[in-house]
């Protein structure tokens, strides 16, 4: 009984190389193969920064109220001020924006962690709140966490935004507080945007220096960039 042929082991060579022939292709060697990714493949660092980018966005939209996601920064000031914190946050420093009421104030803040967050930074935290939230979880009591822990966390987190400085009634405490949360992220250097309706230097009425005091101005004033925002309220004209 004869054997079955086998399409394997030389004889498939055979044929493959009479095909080869057949074509005109006998002989010509592969030439390299370009397995580069592209952009929009994995492997290539576009692709991954937009992976990044979409986290990021993701995390910013949940410490953003709703009120303000469509936040875009627009000021140059601001932009300048996020492109820095976004290529060394070490670098940036606190951006402080002043102004009376509905100047756009928060809006702009909102923005620039935006634009950070939209550049796929490698890693990106977020807390954003108002000081009157703030000094109410700093208090004994106003927190599971405990007062030392809040304050931990907000020392250290990546970004943080504290909206309306100087609203609250000072006091020994808020001051106190205030004081070793900016020392600690002006020691390490760790990005911080304020808002506040009260200016930096007033010629009539209280001003940053009144409501924080000297010891508190002063750190601000050694690495801070301050934008001023001035305006009709718009607030007012929306509910027009």
């Amino acid at each position: 009984m004869p054997e079955p042929k086998r399409l394997g082991g030389e004889h498939l060579t055979r044929r493959l190389q009479a095909q080869l022939e057949a074509r005109g292709l006998a002989g010509v060697e592969p030439g390299p193969i370009d397995d580069t990714p592209v952009p929009g493949e994995p492997g290539h660092p576009e692709y991954h920064r937009q992976r990044r980018a979409e986290w990021a966005l993701k995390r910013w939209s949940t410490a953003t109220p709703y009120r303000y996601q469509n936040a875009t920064a627009t000021h140059p000031e601001v932009t300048a001020w996020a492109d820095r914190a976004a290529a060394d946050p070490r670098d940036a420093g606190f951006l402080l924006l002043t102004g009376s009421f509905g100047t756009g104030k928060t809006h702009q803040a909102y923005g620039a962690l935006r634009r950070i967050a939209d550049t796929g930074p490698d890693r990106f935290e977020v807390i954003a709140l108002t000081a009157p939230d703030m000094y109410a979880l700093l208090r004994p009591g106003g927190s599971e966490r405990g007062a030392e822990q809040e304050l931990k966390r907000l020392t250290k987190v990546p970004l943080l935004l504290i909206d309306d400085l100087g609203t609250e009634k000072i006091s020994e405490f808020t001051e106190e507080a205030t004081y070793r949360l900016l020392n600690e992220r002006y020691n390490e250097c760790r990005p911080l945007i304020i808002t506040s309706n009260l200016p930096t230097q007033a010629d009539n009425g209280p001003d940053l220096v009144d409501k924080l005091g000297e010891r508190i101005t002063s750190r601000l004033s050694q690495m801070t960039t301050v934008v001023p925002m001035s305006g009709f309220d718009r607030r007012r004209g929306a509910a027009a």
